[in-house]
């Protein structure tokens, strides 16, 4: 008996040792998806995932400052470069997970035309929600898409700027503002919200989402098995279902 019970105590150990967890650090706009991606990770792999979903220039100043992720998935180019920059990131470890469109939402289902006639009268005083234009990525694309348009300038007044995409759209669906900019992945499990309009992919760079491992993930068996599960056609599948579009298959 004793035995068995030193066998035991090795085995739930031995065990223990081998379940290791990984920390994602994420793009809001991911979060549903990435909440799906880790359940069929969990499921097929002794290992467990957590996120920290925000802004991306909120997680990739978190990594620059140190934080203990094991990946970071950014919703643009640019906060993935400074976080390389810095070392803070594997570089054989980046590629692109998806990509996105930039939409403008209503709560209702209409069709908005991009121009600031249509805008005004829709909006008939209220304000326009988006991402912080100067950081969150959501926010970059929307103010490069108005300044593309020549909308910018005009509709500035009636801006008014959120942490993350994802609280922008609060921003719509709780009634505060009868327009938002986000992304159309954004509005797949929000039935409160409906695409008005997509502006066009010439209007602002193509959207893309980098992923690498960290200096910390490169070294952790499960972070690079989870950074390898990305790859797949089952998260391919699940981001599609999301609203993401593949790289080959992006619009802008």
């Amino acid at each position: 008996m004793r035995f068995l019970a030193v066998f035991l105590t090795f085995a739930i150990t031995s065990s223990v040792a081998q379940a290791d967890r990984v920390t994602v650090f994420a793009a809001a706009s991911l979060k549903n998806a990435m909440d799906e991606i880790g359940v069929a990770f969990e499921k097929k792999h002794a290992h467990s995932v957590v996120f920290n979903f925000a802004g991306s220039s909120q997680i990739a100043r978190q990594v620059i400052a140190g934080a203990p992720a094991d990946l970071l998935v950014t919703a643009n180019t640019l906060w993935m470069d400074d976080v390389e920059k810095i070392g803070a990131i594997n570089s054989e470890s980046r590629f692109d997970l998806a990509s996105n469109q930039l939409v403008l939402a209503s709560t209702q289902e209409q069709t908005i035309r991009l121009d600031y006639e249509s805008l005004q009268r829709t909006l008939s005083g209220g304000r326009v929600a988006m991402a912080l234009v100067d950081a969150v990525p959501a926010g970059m694309y929307g103010k490069q898409a108005l300044e593309h348009l020549g909308l910018w300038d005009a509709l500035k007044p009636s801006i008014i700027q959120a942490d993350n995409v994802r609280a922008a759209l609060r921003f719509l669906t709780l009634g505060e503002t009868p327009l938002a900019i986000v992304y159309r992945s954004d509005l797949i499990s929000e039935p409160r919200a409906f695409v008005a309009a997509i502006f066009p992919k010439e209007s602002h760079p193509a959207i893309r989402y980098p992923a690498a491992l960290t200096k910390k993930g490169i070294a952790s068996k499960a972070a690079v098995l989870f950074h390898a599960y990305l790859k797949s056609g089952d998260v391919q599948a699940i981001l599609s279902r999301h609203g993401f579009l593949t790289i080959d298959g992006a619009k802008g």
